[in-house]
């Protein structure tokens, strides 16, 4: 096949070219539109514990908007996953919170939550290959988390007004820095349909009482690089 294309000399080189690279490029998009199903997705809560609360910007409206997928979570049945970095020092996952029905509670140390007791979960859980991420902080945690978890194989979603910095600076970049790897950025409203998947889901009355009231402002339209 190398020997027939280079007979065809350079312009045979390029039509070749022009096919396998419009054949990759096609079927990598196919891969990558980030199709939820519910049944194949878990939940992970990053970090969001209280002494975080006098410094990450926009706090009261993260946690409300991290409620919302947190009670998602439940209605659907979804694993979660919470992690607390150093609880000792920096305390235990807000009290406003709901996580009682988390599958996996883990104290780190390390940034990234793919740590080795959170890899066992996932590789327990081998049907979840969609991981929907939110928390504190943007360009800390919660990208290393990401950057781990896409090297894994898993898609990544991450909730945008559920997670943030000290910094909106740090956020905003973080933000780009995940995309740029392959991480899907989306809300919690949009994230809560997409589960559903259509308005005749058994548990759509249900989701649809989390989103009748809008979601906390998180000033994410300040930053049209987004």
């Amino acid at each position: 096949a190398v020997v027939s294309t280079l007979s065809k000399g350079s312009s045979g080189i390029n039509a070749e070219y022009g096919y396998f690279q419009h054949y990759y490029i096609t079927n990598n998009l196919r891969m990558s539109v980030g199709r939820i199903i519910a049944s194949r997705t878990a939940m992970f809560c990053c970090d969001l514990q209280d002494k975080f609360r006098p410094s990450i910007r926009h706090f009261p409206a993260i946690l409300s908007n991290a409620n919302r997928m947190l009670q998602s979570a439940k209605i659907l049945d979804i694993p979660l996953v919470v992690t607390e970095q150093y609880p000792k020092g920096l305390g235990k996952t807000c009290s406003e919170l709901d996580i009682d029905h988390c599958s996996i509670n883990c104290p780190k140390t390390k940034f990234s939550m793919a740590v080795p007791e959170v890899k066992s979960y996932l590789e327990e859980k081998e049907d979840r290959k969609t991981i929907v991420l939110f928390g504190i902080e943007a360009h800390v945690c919660v990208q290393q988390t990401a950057l781990d978890l896409i090297s894994l194989g898993y898609d990544v979603h991450v909730i945008v007004d559920a997670t943030s910095s000290r910094t909106d600076t740090d956020r905003v970049f973080a933000f780009q820095r995940m995309r740029q790897a392959g991480v899907f950025l989306t809300t919690s409203e949009s994230m809560i349909l997409s589960l559903a998947g259509a308005s005749d889901h058994p548990k759509f009355r249900a989701l649809q009482k989390i989103i009748m009231t809008e979601a906390e402002d998180t000033k994410l339209l300040t930053f049209p690089t987004l």
